[in-house]
């Protein structure tokens, strides 16, 4: 007994001597609400369910100036997460404040990934002029052309499955447009007039889609950019004074125009679509719907479009298997993006991207030839969510669509006043 005694105990003083479980804990921040961040955190509980030795601590902060301005001062003074949600549009500015980490190939390697695995135009955004990735991307979001096809039953805008075609230039559009208006559509297309996020991205496609950049070297509209920011300026006034879009509208109203049967066209992100999935489903929506790639309406094919991204901030000491366990849930988050995809976005992700099971979700199958031929804000401090060129567009674009301003004289204003903003 007395052996068996001393053989318990050498065990237990063994048992002690053997290193702890060491579980790594990872501060995580995001700006996600509404159905993206029900879908973040369904994510996050199904990682840390099949990830014993690693928990996210999860912290959703407000979206916007107020996420972008804790992340750069928690920085400054070393207390930033291990890894935080950033939008690629906010790259520019993010690297200009020195808050953005270098992501190598090795520790993508980690993650059980390489930047071939992402769409050309995301990594891109995510890099530096060198290369250097500094976010991984998540998602590609873009705005698409939301459809109600009650307005154009018989006409040439729908083929014999019921699927929009026939609309490849502005004229095409606007034909669409004058339809729809004299079979009853109260605005034939809405999006968010009073809102600068849903008028700019408008603008910035039919910018682009003239082979237009806003800002190019550090100048602001040069060249003849400035005729091309005029003429996208006057197509949106020529809408409103067709009346083919609605006067101010907030961006509820604008949705609510949609959804309620008014509008036959919506102009709005891809984030729309469980809205318009669920309603659907539950039979309250009261027509047949679709949704596609924004048409080609002036020769250049692009749309507007950003990424939600995983990025490592700088300046917080991290140990090799803190970092091993960041890029860990990085990767797991990329393979398990189906279901971030059924909030509307692209999975920037091409092996979930190319999938069956994402070709079989409409209608994001339909419109993700946009990832090939998204376009992302220009790569300035100036531009991306809540920037300065947002600032221009509720300031000088929407007062002269609705008549306060020529276009000439608008994309004047907004050369002007973002060329003061650039240092």
């Amino acid at each position: 007994m007395k052996y068996l005694k001393t053989l318990l105990a050498a065990g237990a003083m063994s048992l002690a001597s053997l290193p702890a479980f060491a579980q790594q804990d990872i501060t995580w921040w995001d700006f996600l609400s509404g159905g993206d961040g029900v879908r973040m955190k369904a994510l996050i509980e199904r990682f840390n369910e099949e990830h014993p030795d690693i928990k996210i601590n999860a912290t959703t902060l407000e979206w916007g100036v107020p996420y972008y301005t804790k992340v750069r001062t928690s920085v400054a003074v070393g207390q930033g997460p291990d890894v935080m949600t950033y939008h690629l549009s906010r790259m520019p500015l993010g690297l200009e404040e020195n808050v953005l980490d270098v992501i190598s190939d090795d520790d993508l390697a980690t993650a059980g990934l390489s930047k071939d695995d992402f769409f050309p135009a995301a990594i891109a955004a995510a890099s530096d002029a060198e290369g250097n990735l500094h976010a991984v991307p998540f998602d590609i979001h873009s705005i698409v052309l939301y459809i109600n096809k009650s307005y154009f039953k018989g006409s040439r805008f729908l083929d014999d499955e019921g699927n929009l075609t026939g609309i490849e230039s502005l004229a095409d559009f606007e034909e669409a447009l004058a339809l729809a208006k004299e079979n009853g559509s109260e605005t034939p297309v809405s999006y968010a007039t009073a809102d600068d996020g849903s008028t700019y991205r408008v603008f910035f496609t039919l910018l682009k889609q003239q082979g237009g950049e806003l800002i190019t070297d550090g100048e602001v509209l040069a060249g003849d950019n400035l005729d091309k920011a005029a003429n996208a300026i006057e197509i949106m006034t020529n809408w409103h004074k067709q009346g083919w879009q609605p006067e101010q509208a907030e961006y509820p109203a604008s949705v609510a125009l949609f959804t309620s049967g008014k509008s036959a066209f919506h102009m709005n992100g891809v984030w729309e679509v469980p809205t318009l999935v669920d309603m659907s489903s539950k039979g309250t929506l009261g027509f047949d719907w679709g949704a596609v790639q924004i048409p080609t309406l002036l020769g250049t094919t692009a749309t507007w479009a950003d990424s939600h991204a995983f990025a490592i901030p700088t300046g917080k000491e991290m140990s090799p298997e803190k970092r091993a366990a960041v890029m860990t849930a990085i990767g797991w988050m990329e393979k398990n993006s189906i279901s971030w995809a059924s909030a509307g976005h692209i999975p920037a992700y091409k092996p979930v991207a190319t999938s069956d099971e994402f070709g079989q979700m409409e209608p994001n199958a339909t419109y993700s030839s946009l990832a090939d031929t998204a376009v992302y804000d220009p790569r300035s401090p100036i531009a991306g969510v809540a920037s300065p060129v947002y600032d221009a567009t509720i300031n000088i674009i929407s007062p002269a669509m609705h008549g306060y301003l020529e276009p000439a004289q608008a994309a004047q204003q907004v050369k002007d006043e973002l060329q003061s903003k650039i240092q």
